[in-house]
């Protein structure tokens, strides 16, 4: 497929997109797909190159051979989740009309493509860039991939927002991009519970900063074993026993590994708690604080020091 043929295709995208099958002329030379693959709907929040990724495999090519007959010329090399890729105004336009989805649907479920509303014949261009570590891609629930793929991939990759750990649909979840596979959370039902109790902090509106320190705090304790290490032992346990891959990742430990997920459903009842709680100037209303928290985390007896970084929290909070 050269450059003027996709041209012509993107022109007669809208009528294309109107059904399931591909049309006839300019979209008659893209390679056909496996059976039953017109379309590949891309996952919310799914990384660009992943994406990309599945839809050259619905049309049994290489990531490269699919940029290649689109007129898209690729700089540098990468794979996710460790690189990502960029995507020009002109490019993203092209991807839409191969894809045959709508471009703002397709800006809208893939968070790093490039849509600044441009009309320019700027360059067909796609560049590989490394990604740090804790802004990379996880991996996707693997049903949920083979479902939007129709069956012909199960490995996607997704920039997971803050208030979703878990598929709670198919009982898995990625806490950590190392991981190459998701891990099954069916053993411990309370990651479930804890899913649907974050969707409610999702509509308070100090939810987000409430969980960005709640989940600072939960971390600090879990790395130091402070407070929860007992009942977050037994949590890992029940995870390892369900997924004996997580000891086989490189160097990493499952202690690590799986650190997001064994502190979450703590890191929501503590979020719920600090997004509701009063504005405390003085030492007494710090106290209680500590003492409702504590409570609501199951523990009988609770006094962090005052270097402890929930008592920091709240006595800086303004």
């Amino acid at each position: 497929m050269n450059q003027a043929l996709l041209t012509a295709g993107c022109a007669a995208a809208p009528g294309a997109l109107r059904g399931g099958a591909p049309a006839a002329g300019a979209w008659a030379q893209i390679p056909l797909p496996a059976p039953g693959v017109f379309r590949i709907r891309p996952l919310a929040f799914e990384a660009t190159a992943s994406y990309l990724q599945r839809l050259a495999g619905a049309y049994r090519l290489t990531l490269p051979q699919l940029l290649d007959s689109a007129g898209i010329t690729v700089h540098g090399h990468g794979t996710p989740p460790a690189a990502e890729l960029d995507l020009s105004p002109t490019t993203a336009r092209r991807v839409a009309a191969v894809a045959r989805v709508r471009p703002h649907a397709l800006a809208r479920a893939l968070p790093g493509l490039l849509q600044d509303g441009t009309t320019d014949a700027r360059p067909a261009t796609a560049y590989w860039g490394p990604v740090e570590r804790r802004q990379q891609a996880v991996r996707a629930c693997t049903t949920c991939v083979r479902h939007h793929s129709r069956g012909t991939a199960d490995t996607a990759w997704i920039h997971r927002p803050w208030h979703q750990l878990v598929c709670r649909r198919h009982q898995q979840a990625t806490p950590d991009p190392r991981l190459t596979s998701t891990l099954r959370t069916g053993t411990v039902p309370e990651l479930t519970t804890a899913h649907h109790r974050h969707q409610r902090l999702q509509r308070h509106p100090r939810s987000a900063h409430a969980w960005q320190a709640a989940h600072a705090i939960t971390t600090r304790w879990y790395d130091h074993q402070q407070h929860l290490t007992d009942h977050w032992h037994r949590r890992l346990h029940q995870l390892a026993r369900a997924n004996a891959h997580m000891d086989r990742v490189g160097n990493a430990s499952a202690v690590l590994l799986a650190r997001d997920l064994v502190i979450y459903p703590e890191t929501v009842t503590l979020a719920r708690t600090l997004a509701t709680l009063p504005h405390p100037h003085q030492a007494p209303r710090v106290y209680n604080a500590i003492a409702v928290i504590g409570h609501r985390l199951g523990m009988v007896r609770f006094s962090p020091a005052t270097s402890d970084p929930l008592t920091t929290y709240l006595g800086s909070r303004p």
